[in-house]
């Protein structure tokens, strides 16, 4: 059950790329205003997962569950009815919000519901469900957009939810266990405060820098966010070292499984969103696919990661670190036989495309459900819903880096590139780049992967 209220989550995040050409013809947004269509969930999303997982370990989990999968469902409907991108963006950030709530609160359900030697097949199947998210969004848009049930268009991919949301509630009401942690300390609301407004200073400026570019102002943005977290740090310390319950104990940051595996995993979830979104535009504007036809397309990534998620979560436990290795540097060569197959500028035969994708897939689900077990292997219970929420919110900080990074570049080149309306090979070269951009991160993520602790690896 929460599971599926993950699943919806990063459902929601990539479901958007897709149908991303219909809401800019429908609404009329811009390249800026479709970069943040999906970086304002990022954004609210990052912004809110620490407190949100802090507030189930102290109020419940499963009541913060309920409350932020009602919101999700309810900002899902505005979504589907906004007139403008401004509305949508807005209500976006509602989403992201109410998931900040809700998603934090499946770490610390599994680790109050599962005993420890279970607790490994527990993650690797919420890392299974995260890659699968990430691949079934596009085609699940695809397939939706070009359907138009009741004429109703992209809207249908907000809509879906509604139903699906409510269905989750009443079975979420019968069966989910309640669980919180057994400190009856009170919120740290000032530390809430300051992480909160730290991740908004430090992701605006780099969401936005392909409309304000690297501007004194934007330069003072990113300072004043790293100094807000500084000072939530020292905030957390000195709260601990008296005696009090702080949102996050920097003592984690000690766990060197944690602590690597927050790099590793804000690295390795950071090109998804980027990836599939750039992808996406080149499919439908440079080759002239339809929505459906480009979900077609990306199937095999979803096909490749349920293949090898299997067998990632039964053999990790002895060969842990080298899979999420193997999966990191296949990801990397995916990302390298697409650019084979694109950078000429020609349009790409589907098997052709299908070959690629589907080798990113095999990488994935060898790492995606590997990962997350390996980041969270040795944190204490009590601190679970408060060290997903920071697992959370690392992964949301490097989608939304991704999106603003690799998104600016791919709309730059194509924008420069070409008069009048892009072409092919515009498209063909703007994601040529993003991808030997995206290959190289995903080898400095093997290379930081070397790093974690054997160990510590997943059990």
């Amino acid at each position: 059950m929460v599971l599926f209220g993950s699943f919806m989550d990063l459902l929601d995040a990539t479901i958007v790329t897709v149908a991303a050409p219909a809401i800019a013809q429908d609404l009329g947004a811009g390249d800026a205003q479709i970069q943040w269509t999906i970086a304002a969930y990022v954004l609210a999303l990052g912004a809110g997962l620490i407190t949100g997982g802090r507030l189930g370990d102290q109020y419940g989990r499963k009541r913060l569950f309920m409350i932020g999968l009602a919101g999700f469902m309810v900002t899902s409907a505005l979504c589907a009815l906004a007139v403008d991108p401004g509305m949508l963006i807005g209500m976006r950030a509602g989403q992201g919000l109410t998931a900040g709530i809700m998603v934090p609160q499946v770490f610390g359900i599994i680790r109050a519901s599962f005993a420890p030697g279970e607790r490994a097949k527990a993650f690797g199947a919420y890392g299974a469900v995260q890659g699968l998210a990430s691949v079934a969004g596009p085609l699940l848009g695809g397939l939706l957009v070009d359907a138009n049930l009741f004429d109703l268009g992209w809207r249908t991919i907000f809509w879906i939810n509604v139903p699906v949301s409510i269905l989750a509630l009443i079975i979420g009401a019968k069966v989910l266990p309640e669980s919180r942690s057994a400190s009856t300390a009170r919120l740290d609301l000032p530390g809430a405060l300051l992480a909160a407004t730290g991740i908004l200073l430090l992701l605006l400026p780099i969401i936005q820098t392909e409309t304000w570019g690297w501007t004194w102002g934007s330069v003072a943005l990113l300072a004043a966010g790293i100094i807000m977290l500084a000072i939530f740090l020292a905030h957390e310390r000195r709260l601990t070292g008296r005696g009090n319950e702080p949102v996050f104990d920097p003592a984690l940051l000690r766990i060197r499984a944690f602590a690597v595996g927050l790099s590793a995993s804000a690295l390795f979830f950071g090109g998804i969103g980027s990836y599939f979104l750039t992808l996406s535009l080149y499919l439908q504007n440079g080759t002239g696919r339809t929505a459906w036809e480009t979900g077609l397309v990306i199937l095999p990534y979803a096909l490749g990661s349920i293949i090898t998620s299997g067998l990632g979560v039964a053999l990790a436990a002895k060969a842990g670190r080298t899979l999420l290795i193997i999966g990191s540097l296949t990801v990397a060569a995916a990302q390298l036989v697409l650019w084979l197959i694109v950078k000429d500028g020609d349009d790409p035969g589907y098997w052709l495309l299908a070959m690629a994708l589907f080798i990113g897939g095999l990488g994935l689900g060898l790492a995606a459900p590997i990962l997350v077990n390996v980041v969270l292997a040795g944190v204490p219970g009590r601190n679970a819903g408060a060290a997903g929420g920071v697992l959370s919110t690392v992964n949301q900080i490097g989608g939304a880096v991704g999106i603003a990074v690799l998104g600016t570049i791919f709309f730059t080149t194509v924008t420069g590139s070409a008069t009048g309306a892009p072409a092919l090979p515009d498209y063909s070269h703007a994601l040529s780049i993003v991808l030997i951009v995206s290959a190289a991160l995903y080898l400095i993520t093997a290379l930081v992967m070397l790093a974690l602790p054997k160990a510590e690896g997943p059990r």
